[in-house]
Protein backbone atom coordinates (compact mmCIF):
# COMPACT_ATOMS: atom_id res chain seq x y z
CA UNK A 1 0.00 0.00 0.00
CA UNK A 2 2.60 2.49 1.02
CA UNK A 3 4.80 1.75 -2.01
CA UNK A 4 1.58 2.42 -4.29
CA UNK A 5 1.13 6.22 -2.20
CA UNK A 6 4.88 7.20 -1.86
CA UNK A 7 4.90 8.60 -6.23
CA UNK A 8 2.09 11.18 -5.74
CA UNK A 9 4.79 12.38 -3.18
CA UNK A 10 7.74 12.68 -4.34
CA UNK A 11 10.00 13.26 -7.50
CA UNK A 12 12.48 10.75 -6.88
CA UNK A 13 13.27 7.54 -4.82
CA UNK A 14 16.21 6.66 -3.05
CA UNK A 15 14.85 3.60 -1.00
CA UNK A 16 17.07 0.98 -3.04
CA UNK A 17 20.37 1.29 -0.54
CA UNK A 18 23.89 1.85 -1.23
CA UNK A 19 25.65 -1.39 -0.02
CA UNK A 20 22.82 -4.14 -0.67
CA UNK A 21 22.39 -6.57 1.98
CA UNK A 22 19.79 -9.20 0.88
CA UNK A 23 18.45 -12.33 3.42
CA UNK A 24 18.36 -15.82 2.86
CA UNK A 25 15.10 -17.58 2.94
CA UNK A 26 14.30 -18.63 6.59
CA UNK A 27 15.51 -22.11 7.52
CA UNK A 28 12.55 -24.42 7.09
CA UNK A 29 11.77 -24.56 11.16
CA UNK A 30 9.45 -27.59 10.90
CA UNK A 31 12.21 -29.60 11.35
CA UNK A 32 13.28 -28.94 14.85
CA UNK A 33 16.74 -30.41 14.49
CA UNK A 34 18.00 -28.51 11.51
CA UNK A 35 16.74 -25.77 13.10
CA UNK A 36 18.52 -25.97 16.37
CA UNK A 37 21.52 -26.52 14.40
CA UNK A 38 21.14 -22.84 12.50
CA UNK A 39 20.33 -20.96 15.52
CA UNK A 40 16.83 -20.50 14.32
CA UNK A 41 13.99 -21.09 17.21
CA UNK A 42 11.31 -23.65 15.97
CA UNK A 43 7.88 -22.06 14.50
CA UNK A 44 6.15 -22.26 18.24
CA UNK A 45 8.76 -19.59 19.23
CA UNK A 46 8.19 -17.63 15.97
CA UNK A 47 5.41 -15.12 15.66
CA UNK A 48 4.60 -15.99 11.86
CA UNK A 49 3.18 -18.35 10.18
CA UNK A 50 3.65 -17.58 7.08
CA UNK A 51 7.16 -17.30 4.96
CA UNK A 52 8.57 -13.18 5.01
CA UNK A 53 8.26 -11.72 1.75
CA UNK A 54 11.31 -10.62 -0.17
CA UNK A 55 10.77 -7.65 -1.80
CA UNK A 56 13.60 -5.16 -3.28
CA UNK A 57 11.28 -2.21 -0.66
CA UNK A 58 12.50 -3.77 2.27
CA UNK A 59 16.05 -1.73 2.79
CA UNK A 60 19.25 -3.81 4.28
CA UNK A 61 18.65 -2.61 7.84
CA UNK A 62 15.64 -4.57 8.14
CA UNK A 63 16.88 -7.09 6.44
CA UNK A 64 19.75 -7.15 8.52
CA UNK A 65 18.01 -7.41 11.99
CA UNK A 66 15.34 -10.26 10.42
CA UNK A 67 18.79 -12.48 9.62
CA UNK A 68 19.97 -11.40 13.57
CA UNK A 69 16.86 -13.03 14.94
CA UNK A 70 16.70 -16.06 12.55
CA UNK A 71 20.55 -16.56 13.61
CA UNK A 72 20.57 -15.71 17.56
CA UNK A 73 20.31 -17.65 19.92
CA UNK A 74 17.87 -17.52 23.50
CA UNK A 75 21.12 -16.44 25.01
CA UNK A 76 21.99 -13.33 22.97
CA UNK A 77 17.95 -12.71 23.17
CA UNK A 78 17.50 -12.39 26.47
CA UNK A 79 21.21 -10.88 26.50
CA UNK A 80 19.84 -8.15 24.56
CA UNK A 81 16.78 -7.58 26.72
CA UNK A 82 19.07 -7.08 29.72
CA UNK A 83 21.73 -4.99 27.89
CA UNK A 84 18.46 -2.82 27.61
CA UNK A 85 17.48 -2.59 30.67
CA UNK A 86 20.73 -1.57 32.21
CA UNK A 87 21.08 1.58 29.43
CA UNK A 88 17.64 2.24 30.77
CA UNK A 89 19.23 2.08 34.03
CA UNK A 90 21.86 4.26 33.41
CA UNK A 91 20.20 6.47 31.45
CA UNK A 92 17.49 6.90 34.43
CA UNK A 93 19.89 8.15 36.90
CA UNK A 94 21.35 10.10 34.75
CA UNK A 95 17.96 12.15 33.75
CA UNK A 96 17.64 11.94 37.60
CA UNK A 97 20.97 14.00 38.20
CA UNK A 98 20.73 16.59 35.58
CA UNK A 99 16.70 17.21 36.48
CA UNK A 100 18.00 18.67 39.43
CA UNK A 101 21.00 20.44 38.73
CA UNK A 102 19.74 22.28 35.90
CA UNK A 103 17.45 24.78 37.87
CA UNK A 104 21.13 25.26 40.06
CA UNK A 105 22.98 25.69 37.35
CA UNK A 106 20.93 28.15 35.25
CA UNK A 107 20.88 29.95 38.89
CA UNK A 108 24.44 30.39 39.29
CA UNK A 109 24.36 31.97 35.65
CA UNK A 110 21.24 34.29 36.82
CA UNK A 111 19.21 32.52 34.24
CA UNK A 112 16.69 30.14 36.17
CA UNK A 113 13.63 31.46 34.07
CA UNK A 114 15.62 30.25 30.92
CA UNK A 115 15.11 26.63 31.37
CA UNK A 116 12.39 26.59 28.80
CA UNK A 117 14.69 28.20 26.10
CA UNK A 118 17.02 24.99 26.81
CA UNK A 119 14.60 22.59 26.71
CA UNK A 120 13.28 24.42 23.34
CA UNK A 121 16.55 24.52 21.55
CA UNK A 122 17.16 20.55 21.98
CA UNK A 123 13.88 19.50 21.70
CA UNK A 124 13.84 21.31 18.21
CA UNK A 125 16.99 19.88 17.46
CA UNK A 126 15.99 16.28 18.82
CA UNK A 127 13.17 16.01 16.31
CA UNK A 128 14.77 16.74 13.58
CA UNK A 129 16.82 13.35 14.29
CA UNK A 130 14.66 10.94 14.47
CA UNK A 131 13.28 10.38 10.45
CA UNK A 132 17.21 10.37 9.89
CA UNK A 133 18.12 7.88 12.42
CA UNK A 134 15.43 5.65 11.39
CA UNK A 135 16.65 6.14 7.53
CA UNK A 136 20.26 5.26 8.94
CA UNK A 137 19.17 2.32 10.90
CA UNK A 138 17.14 0.79 7.76
CA UNK A 139 19.88 1.21 5.67
CA UNK A 140 23.30 0.72 7.55
CA UNK A 141 21.63 -1.54 10.41
CA UNK A 142 20.49 -1.05 13.83
CA UNK A 143 24.01 -1.12 15.25
CA UNK A 144 25.38 1.67 13.44
CA UNK A 145 22.41 4.16 13.99
CA UNK A 146 22.60 2.50 18.40
CA UNK A 147 26.35 3.14 18.12
CA UNK A 148 26.19 6.84 16.60
CA UNK A 149 23.91 8.43 19.12
CA UNK A 150 25.94 6.54 21.68
CA UNK A 151 28.81 8.57 20.29
CA UNK A 152 26.67 12.15 20.22
CA UNK A 153 25.49 11.54 23.72
CA UNK A 154 29.12 10.60 25.37
CA UNK A 155 30.10 14.04 23.35
CA UNK A 156 27.54 15.58 25.25
CA UNK A 157 28.22 14.57 28.82
CA UNK A 158 32.04 15.88 28.39
CA UNK A 159 30.31 19.13 27.09
CA UNK A 160 28.76 20.31 30.19
CA UNK A 161 31.45 18.07 32.40
CA UNK A 162 33.70 20.86 30.58
CA UNK A 163 31.62 23.84 30.20
CA UNK A 164 32.43 27.38 32.24
CA UNK A 165 29.11 29.32 30.99
CA UNK A 166 25.44 28.72 29.95
CA UNK A 167 25.86 28.69 26.07
CA UNK A 168 28.31 25.95 26.18
CA UNK A 169 26.07 24.02 29.19
CA UNK A 170 23.29 24.53 26.18
CA UNK A 171 25.43 23.22 23.16
CA UNK A 172 26.42 19.76 25.62
CA UNK A 173 22.49 19.70 26.62
CA UNK A 174 21.66 19.62 22.97
CA UNK A 175 24.27 16.83 21.89
CA UNK A 176 23.26 14.84 25.37
CA UNK A 177 19.15 15.25 24.57
CA UNK A 178 19.47 14.23 20.93
CA UNK A 179 22.17 11.26 21.83
CA UNK A 180 20.32 9.97 24.33
CA UNK A 181 16.67 10.54 22.92
CA UNK A 182 18.25 8.92 19.80
CA UNK A 183 19.19 6.09 22.15
CA UNK A 184 15.82 5.50 23.36
CA UNK A 185 14.33 5.55 19.82
CA UNK A 186 17.34 2.65 18.79
CA UNK A 187 16.25 0.83 21.47
CA UNK A 188 12.25 0.72 21.21
CA UNK A 189 12.88 -0.05 17.49
CA UNK A 190 15.03 -2.98 18.59
CA UNK A 191 12.52 -4.21 21.05
CA UNK A 192 10.53 -4.47 18.20
CA UNK A 193 12.23 -6.53 16.30
CA UNK A 194 12.90 -8.67 19.23
CA UNK A 195 9.29 -9.04 20.14
CA UNK A 196 6.14 -10.93 19.41
CA UNK A 197 3.37 -7.80 18.83
CA UNK A 198 1.03 -9.55 21.30
CA UNK A 199 3.91 -9.42 23.91
CA UNK A 200 5.79 -6.31 23.17
CA UNK A 201 3.61 -4.22 25.38
CA UNK A 202 5.17 -6.43 28.23
CA UNK A 203 8.54 -5.69 26.75
CA UNK A 204 8.23 -1.91 26.50
CA UNK A 205 7.24 -2.46 30.46
CA UNK A 206 10.26 -4.59 31.25
CA UNK A 207 13.10 -2.44 29.84
CA UNK A 208 11.34 0.83 31.49
CA UNK A 209 11.25 -0.87 34.79
CA UNK A 210 14.29 0.93 35.99
CA UNK A 211 12.84 3.83 36.58
CA UNK A 212 11.00 2.73 39.14
CA UNK A 213 14.41 2.41 41.34
CA UNK A 214 15.59 5.56 39.63
CA UNK A 215 12.41 7.13 40.80
CA UNK A 216 13.78 6.32 44.76
CA UNK A 217 17.05 6.94 44.08
CA UNK A 218 18.03 9.24 41.60
CA UNK A 219 16.72 12.61 43.67
CA UNK A 220 19.14 11.32 46.65
CA UNK A 221 21.92 11.22 44.26
CA UNK A 222 20.81 14.51 42.18
CA UNK A 223 20.55 16.23 45.76
CA UNK A 224 24.21 14.69 46.56
CA UNK A 225 25.44 15.95 42.91
CA UNK A 226 24.69 19.79 44.22
CA UNK A 227 27.21 19.13 47.65
CA UNK A 228 29.92 17.77 44.97
CA UNK A 229 31.49 19.21 41.81
CA UNK A 230 28.75 19.20 39.38
CA UNK A 231 31.54 18.68 36.98
CA UNK A 232 31.74 14.99 38.20
CA UNK A 233 28.09 14.84 37.94
CA UNK A 234 28.04 14.54 34.32
CA UNK A 235 31.98 13.18 33.96
CA UNK A 236 31.38 10.39 35.77
CA UNK A 237 28.43 8.64 32.93
CA UNK A 238 30.52 9.95 30.31
CA UNK A 239 32.92 7.38 31.36
CA UNK A 240 29.83 4.50 32.77
CA UNK A 241 27.76 5.40 29.98
CA UNK A 242 30.21 3.86 26.83
CA UNK A 243 30.90 0.85 29.19
CA UNK A 244 26.98 -0.22 29.68
CA UNK A 245 26.37 0.83 26.05
CA UNK A 246 29.07 -1.72 24.17
CA UNK A 247 27.67 -5.06 25.15
CA UNK A 248 24.71 -4.06 22.74
CA UNK A 249 26.30 -2.73 20.08
CA UNK A 250 28.41 -6.22 20.91
CA UNK A 251 25.70 -8.44 20.65
CA UNK A 252 24.21 -6.84 17.70
CA UNK A 253 27.59 -6.92 15.43
CA UNK A 254 28.85 -10.36 16.16
CA UNK A 255 24.97 -11.88 15.33
CA UNK A 256 25.45 -9.58 12.20
CA UNK A 257 29.24 -11.60 11.27
CA UNK A 258 27.19 -15.14 12.35
CA UNK A 259 24.57 -13.95 10.28
CA UNK A 260 27.01 -13.44 7.17
CA UNK A 261 28.99 -16.64 8.32
CA UNK A 262 26.01 -19.41 7.58
CA UNK A 263 24.76 -17.09 4.13
CA UNK A 264 21.28 -15.65 5.20
CA UNK A 265 22.85 -12.07 4.03
CA UNK A 266 24.95 -10.95 1.11
CA UNK A 267 26.55 -8.22 1.19
CA UNK A 268 27.21 -6.16 -2.41
CA UNK A 269 29.02 -3.46 -3.12
CA UNK A 270 27.13 -0.05 -4.46
CA UNK A 271 29.96 0.78 -6.99
CA UNK A 272 29.37 4.42 -6.33
CA UNK A 273 32.54 6.70 -6.40
CA UNK A 274 33.40 8.51 -3.41
CA UNK A 275 31.81 11.53 -4.48
CA UNK A 276 28.54 10.16 -5.75
CA UNK A 277 28.22 8.47 -2.15
CA UNK A 278 28.74 11.69 -0.73
CA UNK A 279 25.86 12.96 -2.47
CA UNK A 280 23.59 10.01 -2.35
CA UNK A 281 23.81 10.02 1.05
CA UNK A 282 23.11 13.69 1.49
CA UNK A 283 19.67 13.30 -0.14
CA UNK A 284 19.23 9.62 1.54
CA UNK A 285 19.11 11.49 4.71
CA UNK A 286 17.76 14.15 3.76
CA UNK A 287 20.44 16.61 5.21
CA UNK A 288 18.87 20.20 3.88
CA UNK A 289 15.51 18.94 5.20
CA UNK A 290 16.93 17.98 8.77
CA UNK A 291 18.59 21.98 8.97
CA UNK A 292 15.43 23.89 7.78
CA UNK A 293 13.08 22.04 10.02
CA UNK A 294 15.55 21.92 12.91
CA UNK A 295 16.60 25.60 13.02
CA UNK A 296 13.09 26.31 11.82
CA UNK A 297 11.48 25.23 15.04
CA UNK A 298 14.30 26.53 17.23
CA UNK A 299 14.07 30.16 15.26
CA UNK A 300 10.35 30.15 15.65
CA UNK A 301 9.61 28.84 18.97
CA UNK A 302 12.30 30.61 21.18
CA UNK A 303 10.77 34.03 21.05
CA UNK A 304 7.98 32.99 22.58
CA UNK A 305 10.55 32.75 26.05
CA UNK A 306 12.84 35.34 25.53
CA UNK A 307 10.36 37.72 24.53
CA UNK A 308 9.84 39.93 28.10
CA UNK A 309 13.22 39.98 28.16
CA UNK A 310 13.87 41.94 25.14
CA UNK A 311 14.42 45.69 25.25
CA UNK A 312 10.81 46.48 23.32
CA UNK A 313 8.87 42.73 24.37
CA UNK A 314 7.20 41.52 21.57
CA UNK A 315 7.58 45.00 19.28
CA UNK A 316 11.54 44.40 19.64
CA UNK A 317 12.98 44.10 16.15
CA UNK A 318 14.84 40.70 16.31
CA UNK A 319 11.69 39.19 18.16
CA UNK A 320 9.27 39.87 15.34
CA UNK A 321 12.33 38.83 12.74
CA UNK A 322 12.85 35.91 14.69
CA UNK A 323 8.79 34.75 14.20
CA UNK A 324 9.09 35.80 10.46
CA UNK A 325 12.00 34.06 9.76
CA UNK A 326 11.68 30.75 11.59
CA UNK A 327 7.89 30.58 9.94
CA UNK A 328 9.30 31.08 6.57
CA UNK A 329 12.23 28.32 7.24
CA UNK A 330 9.40 25.82 8.27
CA UNK A 331 7.24 27.09 5.00
CA UNK A 332 10.49 26.39 2.82
CA UNK A 333 10.69 23.18 4.59
CA UNK A 334 7.22 22.07 3.57
CA UNK A 335 8.08 23.15 -0.17
CA UNK A 336 11.28 20.89 -0.04
CA UNK A 337 9.89 17.82 1.33
CA UNK A 338 7.30 18.07 -1.28
CA UNK A 339 8.89 18.80 -4.41
CA UNK A 340 12.76 18.66 -4.27
CA UNK A 341 13.73 15.89 -1.55
CA UNK A 342 14.04 12.46 -2.52
CA UNK A 343 13.91 10.59 0.51
CA UNK A 344 11.37 13.13 2.44
CA UNK A 345 11.42 12.98 6.17
CA UNK A 346 7.59 12.75 6.46
CA UNK A 347 6.48 9.83 4.23
CA UNK A 348 3.01 11.47 3.78
CA UNK A 349 1.74 7.72 2.69
CA UNK A 350 1.47 7.06 6.35
CA UNK A 351 -0.92 9.51 7.07
CA UNK A 352 -3.33 7.69 4.94
CA UNK A 353 -3.93 5.26 8.25
CA UNK A 354 -6.65 6.78 10.69
CA UNK A 355 -4.72 4.47 13.33
CA UNK A 356 -1.24 6.60 13.39
CA UNK A 357 -2.40 10.01 11.99
CA UNK A 358 -5.17 9.03 15.58
CA UNK A 359 -1.89 7.98 17.74
CA UNK A 360 0.64 10.48 16.48
CA UNK A 361 -2.77 13.37 17.86
CA UNK A 362 -3.18 11.85 21.07
CA UNK A 363 0.61 12.10 21.90
CA UNK A 364 1.05 15.65 20.25
CA UNK A 365 -2.05 16.43 22.31
CA UNK A 366 -0.90 14.79 25.34
CA UNK A 367 2.69 16.31 25.26
CA UNK A 368 1.68 19.78 25.26
CA UNK A 369 -0.95 19.56 27.93
CA UNK A 370 1.97 17.84 29.88
CA UNK A 371 4.51 20.24 29.38
CA UNK A 372 2.87 23.48 29.86
CA UNK A 373 3.31 22.70 33.63
CA UNK A 374 6.23 20.56 34.04
CA UNK A 375 9.24 22.36 33.53
CA UNK A 376 8.68 24.67 36.44
CA UNK A 377 7.05 21.84 38.96
CA UNK A 378 9.70 20.94 41.16
CA UNK A 379 10.84 24.72 41.89
CA UNK A 380 7.06 24.92 42.96
CA UNK A 381 7.56 22.31 45.23
CA UNK A 382 10.83 23.46 47.17
CA UNK A 383 10.13 27.31 47.05
CA UNK A 384 5.90 26.67 47.67
CA UNK A 385 5.45 23.42 49.24
CA UNK A 386 9.32 23.65 51.03
CA UNK A 387 10.74 20.38 49.87
CA UNK A 388 14.31 19.11 49.67
CA UNK A 389 15.63 18.96 46.64
CA UNK A 390 14.81 15.22 47.43
CA UNK A 391 11.59 14.98 48.56
CA UNK A 392 10.67 17.16 45.67
CA UNK A 393 12.26 14.71 43.15
CA UNK A 394 10.78 11.84 45.26
CA UNK A 395 6.96 13.63 44.35
CA UNK A 396 8.11 14.90 40.88
CA UNK A 397 9.26 10.88 40.41
CA UNK A 398 5.43 9.88 40.78
CA UNK A 399 4.73 8.74 37.33
CA UNK A 400 8.29 6.97 37.04
CA UNK A 401 6.61 4.23 39.87
CA UNK A 402 3.07 4.49 39.18
CA UNK A 403 3.89 4.07 35.36
CA UNK A 404 7.02 0.66 36.30
CA UNK A 405 4.36 -0.93 38.26
CA UNK A 406 0.97 -0.58 36.56
CA UNK A 407 2.33 -1.04 33.27
CA UNK A 408 3.72 -4.47 33.75
CA UNK A 409 -0.01 -5.36 34.55
CA UNK A 410 -1.33 -3.58 31.40
CA UNK A 411 1.54 -5.18 29.32
CA UNK A 412 0.37 -8.74 30.60
CA UNK A 413 -3.36 -7.72 30.05
CA UNK A 414 -2.79 -6.76 26.36
CA UNK A 415 -0.47 -10.18 26.07
CA UNK A 416 -3.57 -12.13 27.09
CA UNK A 417 -6.17 -10.29 25.18
CA UNK A 418 -4.43 -9.04 22.19
CA UNK A 419 -5.93 -5.51 22.56
CA UNK A 420 -5.65 -2.12 23.76
CA UNK A 421 -7.67 0.41 22.40
CA UNK A 422 -10.08 0.02 25.52
CA UNK A 423 -7.31 1.48 27.83
CA UNK A 424 -8.20 4.79 26.64
CA UNK A 425 -11.70 4.71 27.04
CA UNK A 426 -11.04 5.22 30.90
CA UNK A 427 -7.51 6.85 30.72
CA UNK A 428 -8.66 9.95 28.69
CA UNK A 429 -11.36 11.22 31.21
CA UNK A 430 -8.59 10.06 34.31
CA UNK A 431 -6.25 12.56 32.66
CA UNK A 432 -8.76 15.83 32.51
CA UNK A 433 -9.96 14.54 36.11
CA UNK A 434 -6.67 14.41 37.23
CA UNK A 435 -5.05 17.64 35.73
CA UNK A 436 -8.15 19.27 36.53
CA UNK A 437 -7.82 18.96 40.31
CA UNK A 438 -4.07 20.20 39.86
CA UNK A 439 -5.55 23.60 39.10
CA UNK A 440 -6.99 23.62 42.68
CA UNK A 441 -4.35 22.01 44.44
CA UNK A 442 -0.97 23.59 42.97
CA UNK A 443 -1.04 26.84 44.81
CA UNK A 444 0.09 27.82 48.29
CA UNK A 445 -1.52 26.23 51.68
CA UNK A 446 -2.37 23.06 49.68
CA UNK A 447 -1.53 19.80 51.51
CA UNK A 448 1.46 17.71 49.71
CA UNK A 449 -0.13 14.55 49.75
CA UNK A 450 -3.04 16.24 47.26
CA UNK A 451 -0.33 16.88 45.32
CA UNK A 452 0.78 13.65 45.10
CA UNK A 453 -2.60 12.16 44.97
CA UNK A 454 -3.12 14.14 41.33
CA UNK A 455 0.10 12.79 40.15
CA UNK A 456 -0.51 9.49 40.60
CA UNK A 457 -3.69 9.44 39.25
CA UNK A 458 -1.84 11.21 36.02
CA UNK A 459 0.84 9.18 35.76
CA UNK A 460 -2.04 6.07 35.42
CA UNK A 461 -3.39 8.04 32.83
CA UNK A 462 -0.46 8.93 31.08
CA UNK A 463 1.44 5.68 31.32
CA UNK A 464 -1.12 4.38 29.33
CA UNK A 465 -1.15 6.54 26.65
CA UNK A 466 2.63 6.20 25.43
CA UNK A 467 2.69 2.59 25.67
CA UNK A 468 -0.69 2.64 23.72
CA UNK A 469 0.54 5.27 21.11
CA UNK A 470 3.45 2.90 20.33
CA UNK A 471 1.69 -0.30 20.03
CA UNK A 472 -0.84 1.29 18.00
CA UNK A 473 1.57 2.76 15.05
CA UNK A 474 3.59 -0.24 14.72
CA UNK A 475 0.56 -2.52 14.96
CA UNK A 476 -0.62 -0.11 11.61
CA UNK A 477 2.23 -1.31 9.59
CA UNK A 478 4.28 -4.06 8.30
CA UNK A 479 8.25 -4.44 9.93
CA UNK A 480 9.46 -2.53 7.40
CA UNK A 481 8.08 0.12 8.45
CA UNK A 482 8.06 0.14 12.27
CA UNK A 483 11.40 2.30 12.37
CA UNK A 484 9.84 4.78 10.15
CA UNK A 485 6.20 4.94 12.08
CA UNK A 486 8.11 5.30 15.46
CA UNK A 487 10.53 8.17 13.95
CA UNK A 488 7.10 10.07 12.97
CA UNK A 489 5.19 9.19 16.33
CA UNK A 490 9.09 10.06 17.73
CA UNK A 491 8.82 13.75 15.88
CA UNK A 492 5.38 14.39 16.43
CA UNK A 493 6.20 14.07 20.60
CA UNK A 494 9.30 16.19 21.06
CA UNK A 495 7.73 18.80 18.82
CA UNK A 496 4.81 18.79 20.82
CA UNK A 497 7.15 18.82 23.78
CA UNK A 498 8.37 22.23 22.32
CA UNK A 499 5.23 23.16 21.90
CA UNK A 500 3.86 22.56 25.47
CA UNK A 501 7.45 24.04 26.55
CA UNK A 502 7.10 27.59 24.76
CA UNK A 503 3.38 27.72 26.00
CA UNK A 504 4.53 26.62 29.38
CA UNK A 505 7.44 29.72 28.71
CA UNK A 506 5.20 32.43 27.41
CA UNK A 507 2.70 31.86 30.13
CA UNK A 508 5.49 31.83 32.98
CA UNK A 509 7.26 35.06 31.34
CA UNK A 510 4.08 36.89 31.63
CA UNK A 511 2.56 35.60 34.45
CA UNK A 512 5.21 34.94 37.35
CA UNK A 513 7.21 37.99 36.75
CA UNK A 514 4.05 40.45 36.91
CA UNK A 515 2.82 38.31 40.27
CA UNK A 516 6.29 39.10 41.88
CA UNK A 517 5.32 42.96 41.03
CA UNK A 518 2.07 42.39 42.37
CA UNK A 519 2.63 40.78 45.34
CA UNK A 520 5.99 41.63 46.80
CA UNK A 521 6.35 44.15 49.57
CA UNK A 522 7.86 47.32 48.93
CA UNK A 523 11.64 46.70 50.00
CA UNK A 524 11.81 43.45 48.30
CA UNK A 525 11.32 45.09 45.05
CA UNK A 526 14.73 46.46 44.25
CA UNK A 527 15.60 42.52 44.37
CA UNK A 528 12.69 41.49 42.05
CA UNK A 529 15.02 40.61 39.03
CA UNK A 530 16.96 38.48 41.22
CA UNK A 531 14.21 36.70 42.73
CA UNK A 532 12.79 36.02 38.89
CA UNK A 533 16.20 34.63 37.76
CA UNK A 534 17.50 33.04 40.79
CA UNK A 535 15.60 29.86 43.32
CA UNK A 536 18.42 30.22 45.60
CA UNK A 537 17.41 33.95 46.11
CA UNK A 538 13.94 32.99 46.27
CA UNK A 539 14.70 30.18 48.68
CA UNK A 540 16.79 32.77 50.72
CA UNK A 541 13.78 34.07 52.33
CA UNK A 542 12.48 32.75 55.64
CA UNK A 543 9.27 30.31 54.91
CA UNK A 544 6.16 32.55 56.33
CA UNK A 545 7.93 35.79 55.62
CA UNK A 546 6.32 38.32 53.26
CA UNK A 547 8.32 38.23 50.59
CA UNK A 548 8.49 34.26 50.91
CA UNK A 549 4.57 34.25 50.72
CA UNK A 550 4.58 36.81 48.14
CA UNK A 551 6.85 34.48 46.30
CA UNK A 552 4.47 31.41 46.55
CA UNK A 553 1.48 33.36 45.54
CA UNK A 554 2.95 34.79 42.00
CA UNK A 555 4.31 30.82 41.54
CA UNK A 556 0.44 29.68 41.84
CA UNK A 557 -0.79 32.41 39.69
CA UNK A 558 1.55 31.14 36.82
CA UNK A 559 0.83 28.09 37.95
CA UNK A 560 -2.83 27.65 37.59
CA UNK A 561 -2.95 29.47 34.53
CA UNK A 562 -0.18 26.59 32.80
CA UNK A 563 -2.55 23.71 34.36
CA UNK A 564 -5.34 25.40 32.65
CA UNK A 565 -3.91 25.73 29.32
CA UNK A 566 -3.34 22.02 29.23
CA UNK A 567 -6.57 20.86 31.04
CA UNK A 568 -8.42 22.69 28.08
CA UNK A 569 -6.38 20.89 25.08
CA UNK A 570 -6.30 17.92 26.56
CA UNK A 571 -9.87 17.70 25.57
CA UNK A 572 -8.86 17.03 21.65
CA UNK A 573 -8.36 13.59 23.04
CA UNK A 574 -11.23 12.49 23.04
CA UNK A 575 -11.60 13.08 18.87
CA UNK A 576 -8.16 10.92 18.55
CA UNK A 577 -9.22 8.33 20.70
CA UNK A 578 -11.68 7.36 18.29
CA UNK A 579 -9.54 7.24 15.27
CA UNK A 580 -7.55 4.63 16.46
CA UNK A 581 -8.59 1.14 15.31
CA UNK A 582 -9.16 -1.47 18.10
CA UNK A 583 -6.95 -4.16 16.15
CA UNK A 584 -6.01 -7.71 17.09
CA UNK A 585 -2.66 -7.75 18.14
CA UNK A 586 -2.52 -11.97 18.53
CA UNK A 587 -3.53 -11.97 14.57
CA UNK A 588 -1.18 -9.79 13.46
CA UNK A 589 1.80 -11.24 12.23
CA UNK A 590 4.94 -9.08 12.49
CA UNK A 591 8.77 -10.34 12.82
CA UNK A 592 10.56 -13.78 12.80
CA UNK A 593 13.18 -16.19 14.13
CA UNK A 594 13.92 -16.24 18.12
CA UNK A 595 11.89 -13.55 19.65
CA UNK A 596 9.91 -12.59 22.25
Amino acid sequence: MFSKLRAPFRRSTTDEPGTTVTMTAPVDATNPEKAVESGVAPTSNSDSDEEHPETTEDQAGTHEVEAITATWSKASLIAVFINIWFLYFVNAFQVEILSTLIPYLTSDWDSHSLLNVIYVVSDCCTAAVFIPLAKMMDVWGRAEGFGFMAIISTLGLIIMAACHNLPTFCAGYVFYNVGFSGITFCVDTLTADASQLRNRALAYAFTSSPYIISAFAGPKAGEDALGMSMRWAFGAFAIIFPVVAAPLFCILKYNTHKALKEGRLVREKSGRTVMQSIWYWIMEFDLIGVLLFSAGLVVFFLPYDIASMAPDGWGTGYIIAMIVVGFSMIVFFAIWEYYFAQAPMLKLGYLVDRTVVGACLLDATYQVCYYCWDSYFTSFLQVVNDLSVADAGYVNNTFDVVSGVLLLFIGWLISRTGRFKWLLYWAVPLYIFAQGLMIYFRRPNQSVGYLVMCQVFISIAGSVFILVQQLAVEAAVDHRHVAATLALLNVVGTVSDSIGYTISGAIWTNTFEKGLARYLPASALPDLEDIYDDIDTQLSYPVGSETRLAIQKAYGYAQTRMLAAGTGLFVLAFIWMFMIRNIDLRKKKQVHGTVW
